[in-house]
């Protein structure tokens, strides 16, 4: 088997000496690490993801330069963070950073500075998978390592659905196993085995999420309101509703009268996901869930939407119907009208409440929660 070697000349002092002593140490003149490489097996089939794991100091980024430069690109702090994206046209930018789990419109127009953690790394990897070229492996280094686990999962999955639609290929060196099932990698490396194993991890589901959903006070409204795309005001009237995943607060919903119409009727007002979950479909799970709730009740459902990604969703599902593209509102704190393109629906799905593919619910939506249990939000 081939080995990196990497030797460094100890320069000693008396904490060497020291060390010496205490540990019985023979060799005091250079420290010599050796790490297997064995990768042949990568060339003999196609795959998309590989993934190169172990503790620290295992050699995992030692590995990944084998591949290639691990350079970061830098962002210009003076531009929104969609306007580094120059080399695609304004739609295409916006399809990538929502494919990536970026669908929030006003984290689009911050720099980069101003973004989270996990937003920040998001935006890094949409900025390195855009630029690969037909023929190169994107290589990214201490994968989520400085993310919350939740977070990781969100991204791996975003992740891992762009880089298959769109046939590229990409190596990411890691700490943490949890990630395996929601990244679906082709390949894992570890170097302490020193041999590529290949995974048919796209024959299993992925794991189930399990939100919890509360009806909550209108206060709410303020952990999610600098996330929406239009105005962070809201209507007192609507119902709200906040979606937590592992007691954390990910979703709020939305929900009003929709008079004027010949039928009982509700309308989604208010569909936000927090910027650290977006990617995994919550949204539009969650969305679909609700109308289907209404419905057995005896309303009609309709939501209009500008997100890319929602209305792609909604466009291609068999539950909802388009009511035209396209609309015209009035902004009236600055009183102006303003012309934006939009995804118009109506729910046409089954009455039916059973868990989806990816998301199941352990709450009724309807519950009112007394205040103590939602002062978290």
């Amino acid at each position: 088997m081939k080995y990196i070697e990497r030797k460094n000349k100890i320069i000693n002092d008396k904490y060497t000496e020291y060390v010496y002593e205490a540990f019985d140490i023979q060799n005091k003149e250079e420290t010599t690490v050796k790490i297997p490489i064995n990768f042949k097996e990568c060339k003999t089939f196609d795959w998309n993801i590989g993934v190169i794991y172990g503790g620290s100091g295992t050699g995992k980024t030692t590995l990944l330069k084998e591949f290639g430069d691990l350079s970061q690109d830098k962002f210009d702090e003076e531009k929104p963070l969609i306007s580094n994206f120059d080399w695609l046209e304004p739609k295409e930018a916006t399809f990538l950073l929502s494919a990536m789990g970026l669908a929030s419109v006003p984290t689009w127009l911050r720099p980069y500075s101003l973004l989270s953690n996990g937003e920040q790394y998001r935006a890094s990897l949409a900025y390195k998978v855009a630029k690969a070229k037909e023929d190169d492996v994107i290589l990214i280094d201490e994968f989520t390592s400085v993310v919350d686990r939740d977070v990781a999962k969100a991204m791996s999955n975003a992740l891992q659905k762009y880089i298959r639609k769109h046939n590229k290929r990409i190596i990411l060196a890691s700490c943490h196993f949890d990630i395996m099932d929601w990244l679906l990698p082709d390949w894992t490396y570890s170097p302490l085995k020193g041999r590529v194993e290949r995974h048919d991890y796209l024959r299993q589901s992925r794991p189930k999420i399990e939100l919890s959903i509360f009806r909550c006070r209108y206060e709410t409204w303020d952990i999610f309101k600098q996330y929406h795309y239009l105005t962070e005001d809201y209507n007192k009237a609507a119902h709200s509703f906040c979606v937590t995943w592992n007691d954390k607060p990910v979703a709020f919903i939305g929900v009003l009268e929709f008079p004027g119409l010949p039928t009982k009727s509700k309308r989604f007002t208010r569909t936000v996901v927090l910027p650290d979950y977006q990617g995994l479909g919550i949204g539009s799970r969650v969305t679909d869930y609700f109308a289907k709730l209404y419905k057995k009740e005896g309303y009609d459902v309709y939501t209009r939407t500008i997100n890319p990604a929602l209305g792609e969703y909604r466009s291609k599902s068999r539950n909802w119907v388009s009511t035209g593209k396209g609309d015209t509102k009035t902004n009236d704190k600055y009183k102006k009208v303003l012309n934006r393109p939009s995804y118009g629906f109506k729910y046409i799905g089954d009455k039916s409440t059973d868990s989806t593919d990816i998301l199941t619910f352990n709450a009724d939506a309807y519950k009112e929660v007394a205040q103590n249990q939602i002062s978290m939000f």
